[in-house]
């Protein structure tokens, strides 16, 4: 099992410092996007392939959404946007129906509140550039953050991984409201995603696989 985990998560990290280590070197667009989708194509194969019953082909559709959003970026902002919205409606499904077992401690309940109380923040840093569709991506990635943390799947690897998610695109916000330099944020956007998605990916999978609701 830890090997089919381990071995689609290592190539996608090394397509994702590919491109990252890419991104200015003069790609063609076709090249360009390619090598951007490829990180998260191949969570989203891997989680197709391993795909059993409703939890895991859900699962497979949140990285299908993701893969989609990264190569609908470079084409439409509010069309990839919507594409990673769409995967975090459906990853919030996914993580309240795998809700943890049995109360938690005082600490991780704040720990989801500030999460879900991160939206208003990132509205406020997008500065000129929100308005309500930021608004609404904005609530669904902090309630989609706040929902892994308190699902059943590890905490340090899937709760994390929507963390950096969500800091990430913290930066995005604040390189569209002018509030950070574009050459500086990207700098941070691409490796805390990439990290966060693999993360996330590693973590749901782990969990599913323990089960028996993907194959091992």
């Amino acid at each position: 099992m830890a090997q089919r985990i381990a071995l689609p998560a290592s190539l996608a990290a090394i397509a994702a410092a590919a491109y990252f280590l890419a991104m200015n070197a003069g790609l063609s667009f076709a090249v360009h996007v390619a090598l951007k989708g490829a990180c998260v194509t191949i969570l989203a194969v891997a989680a197709a392939i391993a795909a059993r019953g409703t939890d895991g082909w859900l699962f497979a559709g949140v990285m299908a959404l993701g893969a989609l959003g990264d190569i609908l970026l470079e084409f439409d902002l509010m069309t990839g946007a919507s594409a990673f919205a769409a995967g975090h409606v459906a990853a919030i499904w996914l993580y309240l129906r795998n809700r943890r077992d049995g109360p938690m401690p005082r600490s991780q309940y704040a720990a989801a509140g500030v999460l879900l109380l991160s939206a208003p923040f990132l509205y406020l840093i997008a500065g000129p550039a929100a308005d309500a569709g930021i608004a609404l991506y904005a609530a669904l990635l902090c309630a989609m953050a706040a929902a892994a943390w308190t699902s059943r799947f590890p905490r340090y690897r899937t709760g994390i991984g929507a963390i950096l998610f969500l800091v990430s695109d913290a930066f995005i916000f604040a390189r569209l409201g002018g509030r950070m330099d574009p050459d500086q944020a990207a700098r941070f956007i691409w490796p805390l995603y990439a990290a966060g998605q693999i993360l996330i990916f590693a973590g749901v999978r782990q969990r599913l696989a323990a089960e028996g609701r993907t194959a091992a």
